[in-house]
């Protein structure tokens, strides 16, 4: 869950969900390789190699969240707690692995519990990140983006609301890039290729449709929000991002964790790997048709 405008929750600094999640789901194997490991957490910024041909075109996904920050937490239909981080990395998981068969090099910001950038002194303060470490961690991403040498980048968030009735899909990019057209034409494919896939699975999920990231990301303090872009899609913007990604991005928020039927869906195999098959449709329309 990135930051939201107005009417709308920001990250929720609750540490109640067991990291046991992380076990589930998708089998590694064919020589996963971490770039620069001095430079990241352990687990992150990590590179998975095609398992079947090579197209030589890598894709960069970032599931948002992780360490210090859990990202929105919501509810199942049963009361079971859910939290963000780790349902962002299994989706991540379920889209690298159809995409590497498909001939695709991918490069996930982060493939377990831990966040992405290294902290330094003063980044985390009772075991939150403070608006200096959470900055510093959204823009690690970026530099993982940039250091591979990304075609495509992709953001995984899932979405929350101040009520259990919000509901629905919607998917972000930036309109100031040199590559805004590029931008747009990567968003709608996402959206349409997500939410169709979700449908076949029998969810009817609203669109809440494409839009620019303007009054998105993180918000904690004025330079956040005199920038008032995501950083993992927005422009440089000297002293606050010198290193913006390069390419083509876009950011999903399938599902609300806050309403229970879509918290349901979320945290759910079947769920996570509808829209991880949405994802990978929606790259492979985009870079390699």
């Amino acid at each position: 869950m990135c930051g939201l405008p107005a009417g709308r929750i920001g990250s929720v600094a609750v540490a109640v969900v067991s990291l046991v999640v992380f076990a589930a789901g998708v089998s590694w194997a064919s020589g996963p390789r971490a770039v620069a490991p001095s430079s990241f957490e352990p687990g992150s910024c990590v590179l998975f190699p095609p398992t079947t041909g090579n197209r030589n075109l890598r894709v960069f996904i970032d599931p948002g969240h992780g360490g210090p920050d859990p990202g929105g937490v919501g509810m199942t239909r049963t009361g079971v707690p859910v939290g963000e981080a780790p349902l962002d990395v299994l989706v991540a998981k379920d889209a690298a692995r159809l995409l590497r068969q498909r001939g695709f090099s991918v490069v996930l910001s982060r493939s377990g519990p831990h966040a992405v950038a290294r902290p330094l002194a003063g980044d985390i303060v009772g075991g939150v990140f403070t608006p200096k470490g959470e900055h510093r961690e959204l823009v690690a991403r970026d530099v993982c983006a940039n250091r591979v040498h990304a075609d495509v980048v992709i953001g995984i968030d899932f979405d929350a609301a101040g009520s259990p009735a919000a509901t629905g899909s919607v998917t972000l990019y930036d309109a100031l890039r040199p590559y805004a057209a590029a931008n747009l034409r990567l968003a709608r494919l996402v959206q349409h290729d997500v939410l169709a896939s979700l449908r076949a699975d029998g969810a009817a999920i609203p669109n809440l449709g494409v839009h620019t990231d303007v009054g998105y990301g993180f918000l904690a303090t004025q330079a956040d929000r005199n920038y008032g872009h995501l950083i993992l899609l927005g422009p440089a913007k000297r002293g606050y991002l010198n290193t913006p990604t390069t390419v083509p991005a876009a950011l999903i928020e399938p599902l609300f964790l806050t309403n229970p039927a879509e918290a349901t869906l979320a945290d759910s195999r079947a769920g996570q790997a509808a829209i991880g098959l949405g994802l990978a449709n929606a790259v492979q329309q985009f870079l390699a048709p």
